[in-house]
C-alpha cells in the first residue's frame, strides 16, 4: 500500500471507529508499518486540516470528528501540479495567505515521491508579470467570505484618497490586478475597486444586505468574464 492509499485508509479506519480511540501501535500493526510511520502520517493529516485528536496516556490514542471529515485527496502528480500553479497565480491577490496555506495542505497529503516530483516540475513554471503592482490587502478576502460591510480607504486613478463604506459582492481578476466588486454607499451604486489602490481595510460587524449583480452594471469595456468554477 502506497502512502496516499494509506492516508485514505487511516481516515476511514478512524472514522469507522469514532468516537472510540485507536492507538498508533494498533494502527501500525493493521497497516503493516512502524509506529513512527503512522504517527508521521497522522501528523500530515492534521496539518492538512483533518480534525484528528490525540489522547495521551496508556489508554489513549487517536480519534476523528467523523461528521466534519472527508478522505484526503488522491491527487495525481499532474493534478497536484495544476493546483500548485493555480495557487501560485494568487500570490498578489487578496487570497494569497489562504493560497499558501492550501498549498502546504496539498503537499502534506501527497506521497513523498509525488511531492518531490510536483515541486521539481512546479519550479519549471513561471508567471510573467509587470512587477509594478502592490499586492491587494489580504483583508479584502475576508470582506467577501465574512459577508460583512467593509470600511476602506481608497486611492482612485487620479491619486485622490477617499473613505468608502462598501458591501462586497465579488471579485474580478485581470492579469496582476484584482478588483473588489461592491455596492459603494458613497456613490450609491456598484463600483469595482482595484486591489492595489485599497490603502486600508476594516471589516465591520454589520451584515451586508443581499444584492444581485448584473454583468452590464459593471461597465467592462473589453474582455469576457469567466467564472472560476466552470460548468
Amino acid at each position: 500500500m502506497n502512502r496516499t492509499d494509506r492516508l485514505y485508509a487511516l481516515v476511514e479506519e478512524l472514522r469507522a471507529a469514532a468516537p472510540a480511540l485507536r492507538s498508533a501501535r494498533r494502527l501500525a500493526e493493521g497497516f503493516g508499518v512502524s509506529v513512527r510511520t503512522v504517527e508521521r502520517d497522522l501528523l500530515a493529516l492534521q496539518e492538512a486540516g483533518v480534525p484528528i485528536w490525540a489522547e495521551p496516556g496508556r489508554t489513549g490514542g487517536y480519534t476523528i470528528d467523523a461528521r466534519a471529515t472527508l478522505p484526503p485527496l488522491g491527487l495525481t502528480v499532474e493534478e497536484a501540479l495544476a493546483v500548485a500553479i493555480g495557487l501560485g497565480a494568487l500570490a498578489n491577490s487578496p487570497f494569497r495567505d489562504a493560497a499558501r496555506s492550501a498549498a502546504r495542505k496539498v503537499t502534506a497529503v501527497l506521497a513523498e515521491d509525488d511531492a518531490r516530483r510536483t515541486a521539481r516540475l512546479a519550479r519549471r513554471v513561471h508567471l510573467l508579470e509587470a512587477g509594478d503592482r502592490a499586492p491587494a490587502p489580504t483583508g479584502l478576502a475576508g470582506a467577501l467570505t465574512g459577508g460583512r460591510v467593509v470600511r476602506m480607504r481608497y486611492r482612485d486613478a487620479a491619486g485622490n484618497d477617499s473613505e468608502r463604506t462598501v458591501e462586497p459582492l465579488g471579485y474580478i481578476g485581470k492579469g496582476e490586478d484584482w478588483y473588489l466588486v461592491a455596492w459603494c454607499r458613497l456613490r450609491d451604486g456598484i463600483r469595482a475597486f482595484r486591489g492595489d489602490r485599497v490603502l486600508a481595510v476594516e471589516e465591520t460587524d454589520e451584515v451586508a444586505p443581499p444584492r444581485v449583480v448584473r454583468i452590464e452594471e459593471l461597465d467592462i469595456p473589453h474582455g469576457v468574464l469567466r467564472p472560476v468554477l466552470g460548468e
